[in-house]
């Protein structure tokens, strides 16, 4: 494939501009490939032979197109337990040192975000259960959101293949997990009922300050998709989000550090995560 149908070289960089202001998600010539492929599937699902058609089309939000077009570009590549490093680190320092500022009842809110299909925020809800001996006289709220409308609701239904679990072991599985198919299991309902999934795009201040403000955020493997703009958008949002003292985990290849200098550096026996200063006031 060396052309979109019909498409004009401003005509690409027209829909990728538009693409990067709906998502902060920023592809260039490089990845014309990767673009051309999520376009034309979606112009052949809707049976659109002009590119010029679709993009009228997905300019009108036609059917919730806009919606659908995102989707096709977000990298929902996860599993249980992924970096466990830093469930080491929630369970044995994070939580405890927000546990020491926080008022008599008042909840511990842990975000996850994006969450994709839920690995992510159900990977923190199991390890809690498993390693912290605080979770059963703390109120935990776990909150897992995602841009892509898809992925969130298959984060809701809980219902995961084999290579999902690959890192957790068959007594885990058998504690937490039903069969629900061939090769296929479903996270039992009380950890389904636990975590809240909603919708969240890192580059709406208006949309992530919705979710309130948490005490731990896990914002892993996001960033990297995003130019220098949008990663301080996302990283100013998530400082908003944060209470004063609160932890935000990046992916291994990111840094805070090179996007931001709003969060100090806290380097853990397990982890190295950013810290919103105590003491500062939301804006």
């Amino acid at each position: 494939m060396t052309e979109l149908p019909g498409a004009s070289e401003e005509e690409f960089r027209k829909i990728c501009d538009f693409l990067y202001r709906r998502s902060g998600m920023l592809f260039t010539e490089a990845k014309r490939y990767y673009v051309q492929r999520r376009i034309t599937e979606r112009m052949t699902a809707l049976e659109i032979s002009s590119f010029t058609t679709y993009f009228a089309y997905l300019r009108s939000d036609a059917d919730g197109e806009i919606e659908k077009f995102i989707n096709a570009f977000t990298v929902n590549e996860t599993y249980f337990y992924r970096e466990e490093h830093q469930l080491r680190c929630l369970s044995s320092d994070l939580l405890n040192e927000r546990v020491r500022v926080k008022r008599p009842g008042e909840a511990l809110r842990i975000w996850s975000v994006p969450c994709s299909t839920g690995e992510e925020p159900y990977s923190i809800a199991l390890w809690l259960l498993e390693n912290w001996p605080e979770v059963d006289v703390q109120d935990i709220e776990i909150i897992g959101s995602d841009i892509d409308t898809e992925c969130v609701t298959a984060a809701r239904q809980g219902d995961f293949g084999q290579r999902a679990l690959m890192r957790l072991t068959p007594a885990l599985i058998g504690k937490y997990f039903v069969s629900s198919g061939k090769d296929r299991w479903r996270i039992v309902e009380e950890i389904r009922q636990s975590v809240q999934f909603t919708t969240a795009n890192l580059v709406d201040t208006a949309e992530t300050r919705r979710h309130g403000i948490f005490d731990v955020i896990f914002c892993r493997n996001v960033l990297i998709y995003f130019d220098d703009a949008s990663r301080r958008l996302a990283a100013e949002n998530l400082f908003e989000c944060l209470a004063p003292g609160g932890f935000i985990c990046l992916g291994h290849t990111e840094s805070m550090s090179r996007i931001s200098p709003i969060f100090e550096v806290r380097r853990f026996a397990d982890a190295i995560v950013y810290q919103r200063p105590q003491g500062g006031m939301h804006g």
